[in-house]
C-alpha cells in the first residue's frame, strides 16, 4: 500500500523564535505540488589513468513554497510580509521547519525532522488569483529526527 501525498505534512515555526515554543504553521493550502529538493552536491573528476573518482559534499536543501496567497488570518502572514517589504536578512528570517511521515498505522506518534532554515520571500504581487508571496525554505543545519503527537491539529515534536 502506498502512502496518500496528505501522509508527508510540512510545518514552519510561524513565530520564527520569538515565543517560548513554536507555533507551527501548516503549509499546503492552495499548492498541488510541493517536494522538498535535496540538491545533491556530487562532483565526478577522471585523472589522466582514467580513473574516475567522486566527491560527494552531501546536500543543500531548499523548499519552494508557490503559491501562497496572502492570508491576514495565516500566523506565517505577519513575518512573510514583514520580511518582503522590510528586506529583511540574516537572523530575522531564521526559524525551525517541522516534517512529519504520518505513518500508516494507528500510531498516535509519528516520525519527524525538525531543522532550522532561512525563509526568504521570492516575489510579491501576482495575478487575479490574489495578493501572492511565493517564498523559499532554505535548511540551514541543526537537524533532529524524533516523533510528532498531533492534537487538535497541533504537533507536538520530541527529539529522540
Amino acid at each position: 500500500m502506498k502512502l496518500e501525498r496528505q501522509a508527508y505534512m510540512t510545518y514552519i515555526d510561524s513565530s520564527f523564535g520569538t515565543g517560548t515554543s513554536p507555533t507551527w504553521f501548516l503549509i499546503g493550502k492552495d499548492i498541488d505540488d510541493m517536494s522538498i529538493e535535496l540538491n545533491p552536491d556530487v562532483s565526478t573528476t577522471k585523472n589522466i589513468l582514467g580513473e574516475t573518482s567522486v566527491k560527494d559534499n552531501g546536500y543543500e536543501p531548499s523548499l519552494s513554497v508557490t503559491p501562497y496567497y496572502a492570508n491576514p488570518d495565516d500566523a506565517i502572514y505577519a513575518k512573510l510580509k514583514s520580511i518582503a517589504m522590510e528586506r529583511l536578512k540574516g537572523d530575522a528570517c531564521k526559524t525551525k521547519i517541522l516534517e512529519v511521515i504520518v505513518s500508516d498505522t494507528a500510531d498516535e506518534s509519528h516520525e519527524a525532522y525538525q531543522e532550522d532554515v532561512i525563509v526568504k520571500p521570492q516575489s510579491y504581487g501576482g495575478d487575479t488569483g490574489g495578493f501572492a508571496i511565493p517564498y523559499d525554505v532554505h535548511f540551514d543545519g541543526n537537524r533532529k529526527k524524533g516523533t510528532v503527537t498531533i492534537a487538535a491539529g497541533v504537533p507536538t515534536f520530541t527529539a529522540s
